[in-house]
């Protein structure tokens, strides 16, 4: 039987865009957090998930899936760290489980992304290098990366993420009826709209 995607949500950046006294990813979305909705939502594909994260979110985390796969780093940039960032996080993600049928990206600060949308990126991955989601021609989150990339995604480092990989293999964007790939909750404003959307039932408006 092949090996299922794992997701590896982020949950490890400072959140800096966000001026209230907590980390965004703690405040409260519904009875929730904003990175417990998250990981509800990726925990509910029944794939493997991974939480990268730091000391501060860790319990947050391990309320949603096992402390074992809840994988905490330092600070960015705390001293003797300085390489931290992105890239180093998916790199300690995929790490974690080096034996998944490929990897589902999703930053922690995007609660809207949809369990569909997560299965059908993972579906995608049996064909493609690199797919990600879109919502009406626009690119998004989750970006998934097949099993073959391991070796290139493991020796990420900083904060470019996985950019460069994606723009080495061929992309494919997978059309998804799901605004939430394109929000995320960077200030108060949006965490705002996600809440106002969500106590009406409804994906948050998209940002452009």
């Amino acid at each position: 039987m092949t090996a299922q995607p794992a997701v590896i949500v982020l949950a490890a950046g400072k959140g800096s865009r966000f001026l209230g006294a907590d980390h965004k990813l703690a405040q409260r979305l519904g009875s929730a957090t904003v990175l417990a909705t998250t990981l509800r939502h990726a925990v509910a594909t029944q794939l493997p998930v991974i939480a990268v994260t730091t000391e501060a979110l860790a319990d947050v985390a391990r309320r949603s899936v096992a402390a074992r796969d809840v994988i905490v780093l330092p600070e960015v940039g705390a001293p003797g760290h300085e390489g931290l960032g992105m890239g180093y996080s998916i790199a300690a993600g995929v790490s974690a489980c080096p034996d998944a049928g490929g990897w589902l990206v999703l930053p922690g600060d995007m609660p809207m992304v949809r369990t569909a949308t997560l299965l059908e990126v993972a579906r995608e991955l049996a064909r493609h290098a690199v797919v990600f989601a879109q919502h009406k021609g626009m690119r998004g989150h989750p970006v998934g990366f097949s099993a073959e990339l391991y070796s290139e995604l493991t020796s990420l480092r900083g904060d470019e993420g996985a950019r460069r990989l994606v723009a080495r293999y061929p992309a494919v964007g997978i059309e998804v009826d799901d605004p939430g790939v394109l929000i995320d909750v960077d200030t108060e404003a949006d965490l705002d709209a996600v809440r106002q959307a969500q106590q009406r039932g409804e994906q948050a408006p998209q940002r452009l």
